[in-house]
């Protein structure tokens, strides 16, 4: 039961740090990828050797195509290694909702699975998409984009993320809230951090301690935990002192804090 316990508790830390990114890489291709004699290729679940190691670097599937680096330019690779986006920009990200950030000497912009750009290259910072929009910054101010790179919602935040669940976390003063899709501020940006809705809940942080939120900005779950994770499937993942835990949605837990 020792060992068990010790083996769930490594395995709570090693995937919790970015769960949703890997899971969202696992469960879009059944690809990996895999350095050997300092070229990347890709290999099955089962460790066989799909793609032959070729590239400079080469980054998980989603949406399909995954970014490959070679002679220091970034392109797309399909399942089967094949180039179908040649190489060359100075950055590039994975796909999502159909587009790509790609970085083209300093500044950021986004292409379609084609390869074309769809949205051409001028701004200082952005995010990817996520509920057709996607944070964008001029001037040192955040805003929101749609598809065609239209504006949404102006520049006017210090800081701007992901929608999720028809709700985006931006931050004013040092403070940080939640807006919806029109950028109406839906809860007044109060907490000194807080992370995207997932199952309805939201993490945020209070005077050093998480707790969760609902989509009206009420505590459902007090203040009480050093790190709190997103829910999936009704639980959450979360850190008291050194110790690991699951919660439920009514903040109790279903796997007691163990280190």
């Amino acid at each position: 039961m020792k060992r068990i316990i010790i083996f769930f508790t490594c395995l709570v830390v090693l995937t919790s740090v970015s769960y949703s990114q890997q899971k969202k890489a696992e469960e879009s291709s059944p690809l990996f990828p895999v350095k050997q004699n300092d070229k990347w290729g890709y290999i099955d679940k089962t460790g066989k050797v799909v793609v032959e190691p070729q590239f400079k670097f080469a980054t998980f599937f989603s949406e399909g195509l995954s970014q490959i680096n070679v002679n220091n330019k970034w392109g797309y690779v399909d399942k089967t290694g094949k180039i179908v986006i040649e190489p060359q920009f100075d950055w590039a990200w994975e796909f999502s909702e159909g587009l790509a950030i790609v970085k083209i000497e300093k500044n950021y912009g986004y292409i379609d699975k084609s390869g074309k750009v769809v949205i051409e290259p001028k701004f200082s910072k952005v995010r990817s998409f996520s509920d057709s929009l996607a944070p964008i910054m001029i001037d040192n101010k955040w805003g929101y984009i749609d598809k065609t790179g239209k504006m949404v919602i102006e520049p006017q935040f210090n800081n701007a993320f992901n929608f999720s669940e028809e709700l985006a976390v931006v931050t004013v003063d040092d403070k940080w809230g939640y807006i919806d899709k029109t950028g109406k501020t839906v809860i007044e940006p109060q907490f000194n951090k807080a992370g995207i809705f997932s199952e309805g809940l939201a993490g945020v942080l209070v005077k050093k301690k998480y707790g969760y939120i609902n989509k009206t900005g009420e505590a459902v779950i007090k203040p009480q935990f050093r790190v709190a994770w997103e829910f999936s499937g009704g639980l959450a993942l979360v850190r008291i002192g050194d110790k690991y835990g699951y919660i439920d949605k009514t903040g109790k837990y279903v796997w007691e804090p163990t280190n």
